[in-house]
């Protein structure tokens, strides 16, 4: 009596796997971490389990938030954090999504930030939302996670349409105080410089006088009167050709 055995073909253990630029991959065995693998060509195990992480920075974008300020407005306020991964094996263990926790921290220190402002110190340049409270919030929540927050931006506050209409009205009403003083100040000048002509004009009577010849039209005549030098005057005639 024979047997006939089929030999099966050896499974191959070992495998390669390319890593990109940017990333890095944990290698886990029995459940727990054997190494960390750098970009570039590795030689694999079948029988282990890969983690990829990505480590390049990104822009995370934090959803409109509608928060109250110190004196009870509503505002809506939009921005976005700045961030990488440092840390892989936190990232990867410590919790099932990190970046949830992060943008949890952002979103109660915006509010925070927002309810001991007034909606005019909001709107101010200098005296907005202070972003360093939320950048150290998130940072702290990221510290342990393995993340990096670098840096907070605070893009947009939105008020209600009636703060937006008041705020206009008061620019316009300030735009149109300073052109009506500009103009006042304008006529003003121009009344003072006639009145220092007058003055000069009433002291040099000849200055008077010539001012007159300088007026003449193209083509007059001038008369020239002899006699006493106050009454005497220069006055332009029509020449022939006006007539």
């Amino acid at each position: 009596m024979s047997f006939t055995f089929a030999l099966q073909p050896k499974r191959k253990l070992f495998s390669h796997q390319e890593i990109e630029p940017g990333h890095t991959v944990l290698e886990y065995r029995g459940g727990r971490l054997s190494r960390t693998l750098a970009p570039g060509r590795h030689r694999v195990r079948r029988t282990a389990s890969y983690v990829d992480v990505d480590l390049r920075t990104r822009i995370v974008p934090v959803a409109p938030q509608e928060v109250l300020t110190a004196d009870t407005v509503s505002v809506r306020v939009t921005m976005a954090l700045r961030a990488r991964v440092t840390d892989a094996v936190a990232y990867t263990e410590t919790t099932a999504d990190p970046w949830s926790a992060v943008y949890l921290a952002a979103q109660v220190a915006l509010r925070d930030a927002c309810a001991s402002s007034t909606v005019e110190q909001l709107l101010a340049r200098d005296q907005g939302i202070d972003a360093g409270s939320i950048l150290q919030a998130a940072r702290t929540a990221g510290a342990t996670m393995g993340i990096d927050v670098e840096a907070v931006f605070l893009k947009d506050v939105i008020t209600p349409s009636e703060i937006r209409s008041a705020a206009l009205e008061l620019i316009t009403a300030k735009m149109q105080g300073q052109a009506r003083l500009e103009k006042a100040r304008a006529e003003t000048a121009a009344l003072r410089a006639l009145a220092n002509a007058g003055r000069l004009l009433d002291a040099h009577p000849a200055l008077a006088r010539l001012r007159l010849v300088q007026e003449a039209p193209y083509g007059a005549k001038v008369v020239l009167a002899v006699g006493d030098a106050d009454a005497a005057a220069a006055r332009p005639v029509a020449s022939d050709d006006d007539r």
